[in-house]
């Protein structure tokens, strides 16, 4: 039989939060039934436009393969051209994408951790010597700049989320921007996936660093706006990066739905800075009533954090008995962890008396 590269049988699945559809049937739930804090979207959307646009799209026909529309809006609220902008199907498969066409077998690639998993599986898949910079919640997961620097000084590419996944942490753009100019030579690639989920009173300046040849800076709207069921992310960077991107993405990876949505929700004003701020506000009832049960949450700059309870894995079967998820952190070398993003006060409620519950063994 045909054997496979062996990076691909080497290369073990990554564990992501959301609903595992296996797991929801053996306890007999469907996914209306639990409270999912495992991800962290926005929970007041998607906003209202949304629904009306796609009623109207034509499943008939082919999609735009190169989201035109799409992508002008883009180029407006990045103030750049559309030649400086990729859309792809979630960041996840732009990732994939950023692997295939610049990854070579033992080329380095740098990681910081914890963090986003596929990082590490799309660099495995394309045969890259992968490098991590480890952090810990004893130095509250900072790494300097010059730890970078004397770790590797000749990545091929550097993944960075910012802010990270799954920590909520920020590193300032002028950190970011000391790098690149160190090591033009070097893709940087910045995964901006939780960027709008920013608190404003830590937008001291730009999260993200100012342009750079060697800069590719991806973005997610399935996050911002609630779009997970349609997928849908892009990134901006030099035209050649993009065009290398371009070369090797799958013909009409973006569908009809998820680009009018995209479009949708690009045009729908102050409803993403409203709901962020609603965000902020809830989390901060929340972390008080998680303070108020005995429980450290950790600082985070976003509406998502990480909270020790032990037994990471026990936590959450006990919590998913009462039809609420919350993210196992031990696939991010954090057992003792889980991650909770904030939802709306009616579910955060629901959230802390099953925390109750579970405290006194019910």
């Amino acid at each position: 039989m045909i054997k496979p590269k062996p990076e691909v049988m080497d290369t073990p699945l990554t564990y992501h939060g959301a609903f595992d559809y296996d797991e929801l049937a053996h306890l007999n739930l469907s996914d209306d039934d639990v409270i999912d804090f495992s991800v962290n979207s926005n929970p007041y959307g998607p906003p209202s436009q949304v629904h009306e646009a796609i009623r109207n799209v034509a499943l008939d026909r082919y999609p735009d393969k190169d989201c035109l529309a799409l992508r002008h809006k883009l180029a407006e609220r990045h103030n750049c051209g559309i030649e400086n902008i990729i859309v792809g199907n979630g960041t996840a498969e732009l990732l994939m994408l950023i692997a295939i066409a610049f990854i070579q077998r033992n080329d380095k690639v740098l990681i910081t951790e914890p963090t986003f998993g596929e990082y590490e599986r799309v660099s495995k898949l394309a045969g890259a010597s992968i490098h991590k910079a480890k952090t810990t919640v004893e130095n509250q997961f900072d790494m300097q700049i010059d730890d970078y620097m004397a770790l590797m000084k000749t990545p091929k590419i550097v993944f960075h989320c910012n802010p990270n996944n799954p920590t909520g942490l920020i590193i300032p753009d002028d950190r970011v921007n000391q790098f690149l100019s160190t090591h033009p030579d070097m893709l940087y690639v910045m995964d901006c996936a939780y960027y709008n989920f920013v608190d404003p009173q830590y937008r001291m300046g730009s999260i993200v660093p100012k342009p750079a040849d060697n800069l590719l800076t991806v973005f997610s709207l399935t996050k911002d706006y609630a779009l997970a069921g349609l997928r849908l992310g892009y990134a901006v960077g030099h035209p050649e990066i993009i065009e290398a991107i371009r070369r090797v993405r799958p013909a009409w990876n973006v569908n009809s739905l998820a680009q009018v949505a995209g479009i949708a929700v690009l045009e729908s004003g102050t409803w993403l800075a409203d709901t962020v701020k609603q965000l902020h506000e809830d989390k901060n009832h929340l972390i008080a009533g998680l303070q108020n049960l005995g429980y450290a949450p950790l600082n985070s700059e976003t509406h998502y954090f990480l909270l020790n309870v032990g037994d990471a894995k026990l936590f959450r079967s006990q919590l998913l008995k009462y039809k609420i998820m919350v993210r196992d952190c031990t696939s991010f070398g954090l057992p003792e962890y889980v991650r909770i993003a904030t939802r709306t006060p009616e579910d955060n409620a629901k959230l802390l008396s099953a925390i109750t519950e579970v405290q006194h063994g019910r």
